[in-house]
């Protein structure tokens, strides 16, 4: 028996097969889980590539969490397909370019709105979808990069992912009730699609396996996995609202 056998999951984000969604993807069917992707627009062929990958193919449905009439299409797909969801990870995130890389005080708020919208409101998008088939309560689970504290270069995507870490904990609060928990793994860099689009990534990757008391490599997205697939199951029943770091301990030192 696997940490999630019998669990019905929604998993948004899987790129290819480098992203940290198709990790927890991988292990999520590992551990037992029946799996459904999202994707959206002229990105949906790359993920219905990578879909191909994992060791049983899922289907993939298109979700834009910036349309607020995909939420409620997603959730009647849901619905038909399988009658209730029991957790779902969230790993959506955008900003236009003029948001990352030191251009922190050029950007506008049009640049700003889009990073906010897709990165931290397409959280609750994600929840009005999934949240209302929880029947039996459920997991959601949203990847984070710790926003406690301004990084370098990655300027308002660093205040977007504040946004979702408030929202997630606003989530917890409403949908507690519901038996849905909501929690976010703050992971450390790994390199991906999306770190690579981010002016001085390197900057982090080199300093993080030298100060992580336990070791970083920036290749190596396991443990992320793993934190995710743990939150998702029922080994956490009165966890929520909880950020979860994965980051070798960096967030535990001095600079």
């Amino acid at each position: 028996m696997g940490l999630l056998e019998g669990k019905r999951l929604v998993v948004t984000g899987v790129l290819t097969e480098a992203s940290l969604a198709f990790g927890v993807a991988k292990l999520a069917q590992e551990q037992g889980a029946e799996l459904l992707l999202t994707s959206v627009g002229k990105v949906m062929k790359n993920t219905r590539r990578a879909a191909s990958k994992l060791p049983m193919e899922p289907e993939v449905l298109e979700f834009d969490a910036t349309d607020a009439s995909h939420p409620g299409e997603l959730r009647e797909q849901l619905a038909d397909r399988w009658g209730r969801v029991d957790g779902a990870l969230h790993a959506i995130g955008f900003a236009p370019p003029v948001c990352l890389g030191g251009t922190f005080l050029d950007a506008t708020w049009e640049d700003v709105g889009v990073a906010l919208n897709v990165s931290a409101y397409s959280l609750k998008a994600l929840a009005d979808a999934v949240a209302p088939l929880m029947s039996a309560g459920g997991s959601i689970v949203a990847l984070d990069f710790d926003a406690t504290v301004a990084w370098p270069a990655y300027d308002w995507m660093g205040v977007a992912k504040a946004a979702l870490e408030s929202t997630a904990r606003y989530l917890a609060r409403y949908l507690g009730p519901q038996g849905i928990r909501v929690n976010l793994v703050a992971a450390g860099p790994i390199k991906t699609v999306a770190a690579r689009s981010i002016p001085g990534f390197s900057t982090f990757e080199d300093v993080w396996a030298d100060r992580a008391p336990l070791g970083w490599n920036v290749k190596d997205a396991d443990a992320v996995s793993k934190a995710c697939v743990a939150l998702l199951s029922d080994w956490f029943p009165l966890t929520t609202g909880e950020m979860l770091h994965v980051d070798g301990g960096y967030h535990a030192t001095g600079a």
